[in-house]
C-alpha cells in the first residue's frame, strides 16, 4: 500500500503521535503536503511518517547536509507511541529548536523503546530535521 493509500485510510483514527485528535486533522495534513509551524510538530509527523512508512515524507523533512539516499524500515517493527519529554526552541518565530522524546515500538512481537534528543532547524523556510544531539 502506498503512503497516500495509508493516509487516507488512516484519516479519520486517532494520530499516532500521541496528540488527542484524528490523524487526518493533526500530523497526516503534513504527510499531505502542508509544512509543520515548529519543531516540535515536525517531530511528531516524522514519528507518523515512520508509522506509516512514508520515505518520501522523511526525507523531505531532512535537512540536505545531512539526508541519507533512502530511509529503510525495518521488516516486523510496529511504532506504538510518542512521548515528548522537552522542546527547546522550535517556535513559529525561532530559527532552530530541540526535541527530546522516547518513541515507544513493538518489533517482532517485543515491546522497545528509543530516546533521542533531535535537532531541527529551518530550510528554505520550513522546519526540518538536522541530526540527533551527540551524533
Amino acid at each position: 500500500m502506498s503512503p497516500a493509500s495509508r493516509r487516507a485510510q488512516r484519516a479519520g483514527e486517532p494520530c499516532p503521535c500521541g496528540l488527542q485528535a484524528a490523524y487526518g486533522e493533526c500530523c497526516g495534513r503534513y504527510l499531505a503536503g502542508r509544512d509543520a509551524p515548529t519543531a516540535e510538530a515536525l517531530m511528531r509527523s516524522r514519528f507518523c511518517a515512520f508509522a506509516v512508512e512514508d520515505e518520501v515524507y522523511l526525507l523531505r523533512t531532512w535537512h540536505p547536509a545531512t539526508r541519507p539516499a533512502r530511509v529503510q524500515f525495518e521488516r516486523g517493527m510496529r511504532w506504538t507511541e510518542l512521548e515528548i519529554e522537552a522542546v527547546t526552541g522550535g517556535s513559529p518565530i525561532h530559527t532552530e529548536g530541540t526535541v527530546t522524546f522516547r518513541a515507544h515500538y513493538v518489533y517482532r512481537g517485543r515491546p522497545g523503546e528509543m530516546r533521542e534528543q533531535s535537532r531541527f532547524v529551518r530550510h528554505e523556510g520550513a522546519w526540518v530535521y538536522l541530526d540527533a544531539v551527540g551524533e
